[in-house]
Order: structure tokens, then sequence, then C-alpha cells
């Protein structure tokens, strides 16, 4: 399955560069995270519970950050395997300053980078915005993939839109102590 959408967080791009590297800020941000703990230079082993239609279940698996050209982009690789199934996946996140005119176009993800929900009306304008673009593939089995390619589309959408608001909120909450 194919994913892709973009979300503007309410921070300088340096700043979203270094809370999407942060393992603590990122396992507050990701729906049913239990536990995010590194491993080794980039790489954390996550537990994780997922719950999808009447399924649910405690995923275990490795995440690993590559391909770092800070403050502009990294690759994302995620395995996991649990009692209903495994998931691999990856993908390129690219970061770009807010206004600067890329990364605007539609989201098959999330909708609108700039509709609602998207961060940008966080009181911080888009002069200080950062315009977050993701592309990648998942792939699933086990019990979970029989449940459907509309479902999943559907679940990979919400999970992500939960996980940058999340997200946005942690930039928000760490901009308004600092300032």
């Amino acid at each position: 399955m194919k994913i892709s959408g973009a979300y503007t967080l309410a921070v300088f791009q340096e700043r979203a560069f270094a809370l999407l590297q942060n393992p603590e800020v990122l396992a507050r941000a990701m729906p049913g995270c239990e536990s995010l703990d590194r491993v080794g230079d980039n790489e954390y082993v996550m537990k994780m519970k997922m719950v999808l239609a009447s399924m649910s279940g405690l995923f275990e698996g490795r995440v690993r950050i590559s391909d770092f050209n800070p403050p502009s982009s990294f690759r994302l690789i995620v395995e996991g395997k649990g009692k209903i199934g495994f998931m691999r996946g990856e993908g390129l996140l690219t970061l770009t300053p807010a206004g600067s005119g890329s990364g605007s176009g539609s989201d098959s993800v999330m909708g609108s980078s700039s509709g609602p929900g998207s961060g940008s009306s966080s009181g911080f304008g888009s002069a200080m915005g950062c315009h977050v673009q993701y592309e990648g593939d998942v792939q699933v089995g086990g019990t979970i993939a029989a449940v459907g390619q509309r479902l999943l589309d559907t679940t990979s959408r919400l999970l992500i839109k939960r996980f940058f608001e999340k997200l946005n909120g942690e930039a928000s909450a760490v901009a308004h102590f600092v300032a």
C-alpha cells in the first residue's frame, strides 16, 4: 500500500527536524505506542498496541532512521509483528519552510495540508511553520491483511493524522514554554 501526504507543523524547519528525531517525543505522538527504546545509532525497538476493526494486538518491532539530510529530509524504516500479523514500511519525510511554495498539493492520506487540523491554525502563522511531506510503502500480512485494503487505508489515514496532531501539540507546547 502506498501512502503519501503532507502536514504543516507550527515550528521552524530545524525544530521540526529535531522533534522528528527525538524518541521521547515520537513515543508520545505515535498512537498506541507503549515504548520506543534506543538500541543503537538511529535504531529503536518499539512496542505498540494496534486496534483494527474488531482485532487488536501488541506489535513488537524496530524503527530505523537513515539517509539523513538535516534539516531537510530523512528515511524512516519500520518493521513489526504480533499475533494478528506483521507490518513493514519505509518512507521518506521531506521538510521545507511553510510558505516556500513547495508541497502544497493534495494529500492522499489526510486531505489538504492547509485544511482544518493541519496545524496551520496554531497562532504561529506560516512564517514559523514547517511543511512535512511524506511518501512511502507499507506491506501488511497475516490476519490484519484480511480486513481489506479500504479499511487499512482508512486506518492509516487516521493514525497518521493523529500522529501529526500530537506532534504539533508537542511542538506548540515546547514553543509556548520557551516563549
